[in-house]
């Protein structure tokens, strides 16, 4: 067994042993309302929505690496809803209450949420087995993105007590969604001073006051007054701050009909203006395409290509006169503006008291009955898993030390390899590529000339062939000497031929690639290969 696996399954290990720890500590601990892990199947604990729109299929998988289970969105484009009621429902007007889950996008979330709801009792309007967009919640909470909505939603929905009618009123300014594929822990706790706290990864990303009009929109205290929906503005109601100058007259010198532009008629025809070239001529390279038929294509014509001779002159054809500024434009004569003697501002409706309004020393929160998730996303791969719902912040900050951040950690570990491997395989890509343009560099080098041909087959077969690229660079290194060596020497030594410096060439290019060699198909594949490029022979 290798040792990555080894200290693999010894993580496994001792996570699993903390959370059966966490799980018997929790259960002994009355804070604790729910603690869901997925360790056992979901079924018969879970309701899955029956509504028809419904289609999309939950299941029961490990978190990718670990050997920890969740709650698996498992199709893309698909509507998903899932309920669990738990045993007594939660009364948020008392103390304070944790709200906490884990979600890893294992796919990435282009358009989807993957958000909580928790849901009023059923006496509100609603079954389990019906669970949809419509059952009424008390809360919604968590990642949301699509096109420009990138956010952690945290909604309150609050009913006014004159109206009766139930309002969502959305955290402004929330935090945005990690955009990895780890798992992250999101945390909302609800506090007696009616404030709540919005974290990610325990990091405390938003603080709001559900009485504050500055973090909920719409405010959950409704305006004393409210513009006056019966009033209307008076006909004889002037909103024209200037009008234009009745006393004005326009100036007898006024030409309104004066052109913007007039000829420069001192303009001169400029020294080598050939009149007589046109700016483009036929393609004098272009022939006649063999099966082009007059009859059926019409007469044939060559293509036009811009005169070559007009490219060195000042220009070509007729010469014109060019246009100018007519100093005499004055355009359109308007009277000046003066302020209006009738003005009486930008009318609004007069303030009336609102009907609605109401008086809050604390948000009428609705209870907690059930805790459901209800999306639609274009991605599969969400693992929601740990959800907590709790009296005390300490439950949810131990759940995070012994569950999520032995998993983050790991992932994070793996991503900053992962990136380390790939600027690896990037730095090595760019120095292949500069060994290349060195040894077409070489290529070129005249006293080479007569071996050009063979070098640059050499070079171009080490570009599909990255394991023999050291290879060819001894290869070229040693025909390079040899003939530099023969050009100082001269006949004291037995000439060599071109056919014998390619083959020394070839042979040490081949004894360098002969042990990894890949196959031409998967040669093609290779993308640590730098580009391949033309051919540069005889250039």
């Amino acid at each position: 067994m290798g040792e990555a696996k080894r200290i693999s399954l010894r993580n496994a290990f001792f996570l699993l042993l903390a959370v059966v720890s966490l799980q018997q500590l929790l259960a002994s601990d009355d804070s604790t309302i729910l603690y869901e892990t997925f360790d056992e199947s979901f079924e018969g604990s879970w309701i899955v929505s029956e509504k028809e729109d419904y289609k999309g299929v939950w299941k029961r998988s490990k978190s990718e690496g670990h050997e920890d289970y969740g709650l698996l969105v498992s199709e893309k484009a698909r509507k998903y809803g899932i309920v669990k009621e738990v045993d007594e429902p939660v009364n948020l007007k008392e103390g304070t209450t944790v709200l906490q889950f884990e979600t890893r996008l294992q796919n990435g979330l282009e358009c989807g949420g993957a958000y909580l709801k928790y849901l009023r009792p059923q006496e509100a309007g609603w079954k389990a087995n019906e669970f949809d967009n419509e059952s009424p919640y008390s809360i919604m909470f968590g990642p949301d993105k699509c096109g420009a909505t990138n956010k952690v939603h945290f909604i309150l929905k609050h009913k006014n007590p004159k109206s009766g009618e139930y309002v969502e009123h959305h955290l402004k300014f929330p935090p945005s969604v990690p955009s990895d594929k780890l798992t992250h822990v999101y945390t909302a706790i609800l506090t007696p001073d009616n404030e709540v706290r919005i974290l990610v990864d325990g990091e405390e990303k938003k603080k709001a006051n559900f009485l504050s009009a500055d973090d909920f929109e719409p405010a959950l205290i409704p305006a004393k007054t409210i513009p006056d929906p019966e009033d209307k503005k008076p006909e004889d109601w002037d909103e024209r701050a200037k009008i234009p100058d009745p006393d004005a007259v326009k100036p007898d010198d006024w030409d309104e009909d004066a052109p913007m532009e007039i000829v420069d008629e001192e303009a001169e025809k400029p020294e080598g203006w050939l009149d007589d070239e046109p700016e483009e001529i036929d393609d004098p390279d272009a022939a006649k395409p063999e099966d082009w038929d007059d009859e059926e294509d019409g007469e044939w014509e060559a293509p036009k290509i811009d005169n070559p001779r007009c490219e060195t002159a000042p220009g070509c054809g007729e010469w014109k006169k060019p246009m100018k500024r007519n100093p005499a434009y004055k355009g359109k004569w308007h009277a000046p503006l003066i302020d209006n003697p009738s003005y009486k501002g930008i009318w609004k409706p007069r303030d009336i008291p609102n009907p609605d309004y109401f008086e809050l020393d604390k948000p009428d929160f609705e209870p907690i009955a059930a805790i459901g998730i209800e999306i639609w996303t274009m991605q599969d791969g969400i693992l929601f898993d740990n959800f907590v719902i709790a009296k005390d912040e300490k439950v949810a900050e131990s759940v995070r030390e012994k569950t999520w951040k032995p998993k983050f950690d790991v992932e994070k570990e793996k991503q900053k390899a992962e990136e380390a491997a790939a600027a690896s395989s990037d730095g090595l890509a760019g120095f292949q590529k500069k060994v290349f343009d060195v040894l077409y560099s070489v290529a070129d080098i005249p006293f080479l000339s007569a071996y050009k041909s063979k070098i640059l087959e050499l070079i171009e077969k080490a570009e599909t062939q990255p394991n023999i690229t050291i290879g060819v660079l001894v290869s070229i290194v040693v025909v390079s000497l040899s003939i530099f060596l023969k050009l100082i020497f001269g006949g004291k030594k037995q000439q060599v031929t071109e056919k014998e410096e390619a083959e020394v060439a070839a042979e040490s290019s081949e004894k360098e690639g002969s042990s990894g060699e890949k196959s031409e198909e998967n040669e093609k594949e290779d993308t640590g290969a730098a580009p391949p490029r033309r051919r540069r022979r005889d250039n």
